[in-house]
């Protein structure tokens, strides 16, 4: 696995332990202001993730679509990027 992916990986791991214990906090009627900030910390590691994939996609996968030469595999990489990079910021 790729350092980008295990990084990303990891992030995933811990905002999916952050998210259990976010319901289990919802559960026990925990404190507004105390869940809030668990709902950001998960919301920071999910935007680390994602910014993982990115810098791993740019650095694999677009270089090799750019070193095909292939006018078609780089318009088709810009455009996956521009369409994920539009979701991200929703």
């Amino acid at each position: 696995m790729n350092p980008s992916r295990e990084k990303s990986r990891i992030a995933v791991k811990k905002a999916t332990s952050l998210l259990q214990k976010i319901q289990h906090m919802i559960e026990d009627d925990q404190y507004c202001i105390d869940i809030m900030q668990q709902n950001l910390a998960v919301i920071g590691l999910l935007k680390s993730a994602h910014q993982s994939l990115m810098e791993g996609h740019v650095d694999h996968c677009v270089k090799a679509a750019l070193e095909t030469g292939s006018t078609a595999k780089k318009q088709q990489m810009i455009d996956e990027i521009l369409r994920v990079s539009k979701l991200a910021n929703k």
